[in-house]
């Protein structure tokens, strides 16, 4: 998978696509020849499985892989054909990877950086599980300190910057596609910024990673909280801001800089949730008022007034619209 180019791709590979007998041969021609460029030992009396998602994005790539039946992935002078830095993070137990005559055992949750310009083996556990950042280097030269000294490096796993990369990679796999070059230039900054701090940032880039990638992701780790947490009444900024280790001003800041309170960001959410609800068949049977409570408004009056203002009905005129809209269908099929 390369680094990156005009818009995204996306490139599943399972062995078990195939047909048994044609397993091995595809995981070493298919996915180690093809896609990660190295080879392939398996390992013994081990049943063998791997499943990978691979983004190539504009500016960098991700993987997301799951296997087990391998024991190591040589990479040799062979398989060299750019200088990209990959960032590897350990989900489940632990491997080793030795490169420059180091070897670095990586623990669950943690990371190490490596490059993909010089040799380098990674052993592998009975099953395991990582996600893959490759960055070019020419894009990280100027944020990360002596690159050429450090890596391979890893990287703990109470590393804030590096949880935080983690999340961003995991959301952009959910949407993996950008449209807009400004939004792809940003992802991509974000992305580069994260990776910077996690791996060992310049001055420089730190201050300016401080105001972009990490205040990027930490809204993003804000608004995931909220939406998890959406249905207690009494969610207030106190305690979101406590459990990210955060003063009551900073959040406050964040939201301001997106054009929005924490308040009303909140009651959004709650007001956007509750029409979900309103509209799904699941709910069909649910009374108004218990929707209302489910999603956090203590005050119904305030509920239905609010939900008015938003959407310009009442909730009960769009339950009562979602329900014509069902018995028209039904009735057509009929």
């Amino acid at each position: 998978m390369s680094s990156g180019g005009r818009g995204s791709q996306a490139l599943y590979f399972r062995t078990d696509d195939y047909p048994e007998r044609d397993r091995i041969e595809a995981l070493h021609e298919v996915y180690g020849r093809f896609i990660i460029k190295q080879d392939i030992e398996l390992a013994r009396d081990r049943p063998l499985h791997l499943e990978a998602t691979l983004l190539a994005l504009p500016g960098f790539g991700l993987g997301f892989v799951t296997c087990s039946g391998i024991s190591s992935l040589p990479r040799t002078s062979r398989h060299i054909d750019n200088d990209d830095l990959v960032l590897n993070v350990s989900l489940c137990r632990g491997r080793r990877f030795h490169q420059r005559g180091r070897e670095i055992a990586v623990a669950r949750g943690e990371a190490v950086v490596a490059s993909s310009a010089e040799p380098g083996v990674v052993t592998l556990p009975p099953a395991a599980r990582h996600v893959s950042i490759r960055l070019p280097r020419k894009a990280m030269a100027g944020l990360i300190v002596d690159p050429d000294i450090h890596i391979p490096k890893l990287i703990p796993r109470d590393s804030e910057a590096l949880q935080f990369l983690l999340d961003y990679a995991k959301s952009l796999r959910k949407r993996p596609a950008f449209s807009s070059p400004e939004l792809q230039r940003l992802v991509a900054a974000h992305v580069y910024d994260l990776a910077a701090l996690a791996i060992g940032a310049t001055r420089d880039a730190a201050e300016i990673a401080d105001g972009r990638g990490l205040r990027a992701a930490r809204m993003r780790a804000i608004k995931a909280d909220i939406a998890k947490n959406i249905g207690q009444g009494g969610l207030s900024l106190a305690e979101v801001a406590a459990r990210h280790r955060l003063s009551l001003r900073s959040v406050q800041l964040m939201f301001e800089a997106d054009g929005t309170t924490f308040t009303d960001f909140v009651l959004g959410e709650r007001l956007a949730c509750a029409h979900e609800m309103l509209v799904s068949p699941r709910f069909a049977g649910q009374a108004i008022s218990a929707i209302a409570f489910d999603v956090g408004f203590g005050d119904l009056s305030y509920f239905n007034r609010t939900f008015r203002c938003r959407f310009g009905c009442t909730p009960s005129d769009v339950r009562a619209a979602q329900q014509a809209l069902v018995a028209d269908g039904a009735g057509r099929r009929a």
